[in-house]
């Protein structure tokens, strides 16, 4: 009996020693993320010192160096996961253009990655793309040295120049002169008969640059497409797998602010003379280029093979600086990490901080990596993705078999400030899903892992449009909010250290619904 009195008092010490230190460590996390606060110069790096990160840049391949550089001054282990290789690489440069007439102005537009620049300043007349193959005969002179305006609307993705993309041209071209041929019918047959109601022409099939191949081989110095606000660019997903430094792309593929396109449209059609200057710098490196995720690694003290993950995408489109896709993910992991060592956590299961590759084209990094570990799987308690802009953490949904643990986890992060409390609630199981989906954890759900996530909000109405922001121009350092990013670095260094100091991994019953046998 005294020996069962003995053993059940060291453990209450031991377990109250421990807690007494978790809280400490917590309590000095939230005083450190207070007064020394780094995320916002982790996010200053990112965007103002390398700016856009597309894999296959010499941005990316900078910024995943720096990454593993803090990390280690930090204290961390660093893992540089190799994740991929591209067939070339993609550095864009500096752009302007400008429309040169008596009432000139400078030109507003960008263009999607991996497609080509200009010959230096090139400047040349403006066309109208011709429709059917009759009217690309009567205008195969004039293409020689012109802007050609093409039909449809910016989605961000550049025009296919693929042979594929031709058979399909081709077929439409075919189309097109049977209409053209009918139309020539309906135009005799309205002329016989004047005083009779007239038929209407036919329309023609439209697709944007239908000539491209001819066009290209007449000699147009690049194509013009009409672009809603903000302008969104993002890469040539369809030619780059089979893109070798002998293939590039050599058609300047220019996206541009539809107000300004409707004014150089209807100068066009009236006939008036005027031209456009563009220097656009898009350069490309020999491949293959290999890119890696960045893994911080913080080992565990007792379960060392049992994991807590956290994580955002280091990549993001270049035609701004990814100041919020994902720097307002990347940044947080980065400082959670930094919080952590710095108050002396010392965490009874591995934490990694993960920075991932390639999300932008097909979350490249994080679907290797789940590939890669599947002996990890069963071991995560969970893995807390940021992807979606830079408001602030207000609570989290757990199921039932989560909750009584979660309890003790997030009651630290009501003492941060008082302006963002944070609520716990229970939600039902959710469907496992089947397919990816548009972030980092699509490849750990599919996988049956837990993949909790902050419910977030923009709480002191700063009007932020995460719309507004996606893959366009306008997502640049200044948009992240501040306030609410170095509350979220806070947030998810207690998240995580408190999931990971639990005795047990996070419980899975009830996360998703169980299939009937």
């Amino acid at each position: 009996m005294k020996q069962l009195l003995f053993v059940l008092s060291f453990l209450f010490i031991v377990n109250f020693t421990v807690n007494a230190q978790s809280k400490k460590v917590v309590k000095k996390i939230i005083e450190i993320g207070q007064s020394d606060n780094q995320t916002m110069d982790h996010l200053a790096v990112l965007c103002n010192r390398f700016g856009g990160r597309l894999i296959g840049s010499d941005a990316y391949e900078n910024a995943a160096e720096w990454v593993a550089y803090k990390f280690k001054e930090w204290g961390l282990q660093v893992e540089m996961d190799y994740s991929g290789t591209l067939p070339v690489g993609f550095n864009r440069g500096p752009w302007f253009g400008r429309m040169l007439s008596d009432n000139g102005f400078q030109l507003h537009f960008a263009t999607p990655s991996y497609t080509s620049g200009t010959k230096g300043v090139q400047k040349g007349h403006v066309l109208i793309e011709p429709k059917t193959q009759a009217e690309f005969n009567r205008m195969k002179g004039k293409l020689k040295g012109a802007w050609v305006l093409i039909s449809g609307k910016n989605n961000g993705w550049p025009i296919d120049y693929s042979a594929k993309a031709d058979h399909v041209r081709d077929s439409i071209i075919a189309l097109n002169a049977d209409i053209e041929k009918q139309n020539r019918e309906i135009r005799a047959y309205n002329w016989g008969h004047k005083n009779e109601e007239q038929k209407e022409m036919l329309p023609y099939a439209d697709e944007p640059a239908l000539f491209y191949s001819q066009m290209k081989a007449a000699g147009i110095l690049g194509i013009i497409q009409s672009a809603s606000l903000p302008i969104r660019a993002l890469y040539d997903r369809k030619n780059l797998p089979d893109m070798t430094f002998e293939n590039l792309p050599t058609v300047p593929d220019i996206k541009l602010d539809e107000h300004q396109y409707a004014i150089i449209e209807q100068m066009v059609k009236e006939r008036q003379s005027f031209e456009l200057e563009f220097d656009i710098r898009n350069h490309f490196k020999m491949g293959p280029i290999k890119y890696y995720n960045v893994i911080g690694i913080i080992p565990g003290t007792e379960f060392p093979d049992e994991y807590v993950m956290m994580g955002g995408h280091l990549d993001a489109f270049d035609v701004a600086s990814g100041g919020v896709d994902d720097g307002s993910g990347a940044t947080p992991t980065m400082e959670a990490a930094r919080l952590i060592m710095a108050a002396g956590g010392k965490p009874k299961r591995t934490i990694l901080a993960c920075l991932w590759a390639g999300e932008e084209f097909g979350l490249y990094g994080s679907k290797s990596w789940v590939e890669n570990h599947e002996n990890k799987w069963g071991k995560i308690s969970n893995y807390l993705n940021r992807d979606g802009g830079p408001t602030v953490p207000t609570g989290i949904s757990v199921p039932a078999a989560m909750y009584k643990d979660m309890e003790k986890i997030v009651e630290p992060l009501n003492d941060i400030n008082p302006d963002f409390p944070f609520t716990l609630s229970e939600r039902k199981p959710s469907t496992k899903p089947t397919r990816a989906g548009g972030s980092d954890h699509a490849y750990f759900a599919l996988n049956g892992i837990p993949t909790l996530t902050f419910r977030i909000e923009d709480s002191k109405g700063y009007d932020f449009n995460y719309g507004e922001i996606w893959h366009t121009e306008r997502d640049m350092y200044n948009k992240s909010i501040p306030e609410y990013q170095e509350h979220t670095s806070i947030v998810t260094a207690i998240f995580v250290l408190g999931i990971a100091n639990l005795d047990h991994l996070l419980s899975r019953k009830g996360y998703y619904i169980e299939k009937e046998e």
